[in-house]
């Protein structure tokens, strides 16, 4: 049976603007380095997606959310 759970910081209804997370961004997808920030913009258009719900930063960075910080 397959595990129909989405992780929070794969649902777009739980990221707005002006919420801290760690993004992936693509060009560190092999090494696992995160970058924190502040979202500026969602960029994803459905409610979820597989592999984290794509951001830009207020510094202009994007990539896909891997947790919501406090």
């Amino acid at each position: 049976m397959r595990d129909v759970t989405v992780m929070p910081s794969r649902k777009r209804k739980n990221i707005h603007v002006g919420a801290k997370v760690s993004i992936m961004e693509k060009r560190n997808q092999r090494t696992g380095d995160l970058t924190t920030g502040v979202v500026k913009t969602i960029l994803t258009n459905s409610n979820n997606h597989p592999h984290g719900i794509k951001v830009r930063l207020e510094n202009g960075k994007v990539g896909r959310v891997k947790s919501l910080l406090g």
